[in-house]
Formats: C-alpha cells, sequence, structure tokens
C-alpha cells in the first residue's frame, strides 16, 4: 500500500501547534479593506483554532 498524500492546499492554509492544535487564518482579509474598521482588520489578522467538527477531516489531509 503506498503512503498517503498530504494535502498541499491544506498544509499551506493550516499550521500546526506544538500542542498538536490546529490554527488556521480568518477569512474576509483580502480586498476591500478600506471600507472595513481598524478593530474588525485587526480581529481578522488574529490565527484561530479549528473547529472540532473539521478537525478530524483536516487532520487526515495532513495525515497526522
Amino acid at each position: 500500500m503506498p503512503k498517503m498524500k498530504t494535502h498541499r492546499g491544506a498544509a499551506k492554509r493550516i499550521k500546526v501547534t506544538g500542542s498538536g492544535r490546529l490554527r488556521r487564518r480568518k477569512a474576509n482579509k483580502n480586498h476591500m479593506l478600506e471600507h472595513k474598521s481598524s478593530t474588525r482588520k485587526r480581529r481578522l489578522g488574529r490565527m484561530t483554532e479549528v473547529d472540532g467538527a473539521n478537525s478530524k477531516a483536516i487532520r487526515k489531509q495532513l495525515g497526522i
């Protein structure tokens, strides 16, 4: 049986922390930023944790 390949798109978007948690970028910080408030843009810049419903599927994509 061949090895499982890592899903490269997922690997570029999701980082695994030292404790094994999955971190991702938030959406809506790519364009039309002049219409969004500074507070909103600052919040969107922070990384957030992947929710439990998707974490199992993402771990499988990353080969963890």
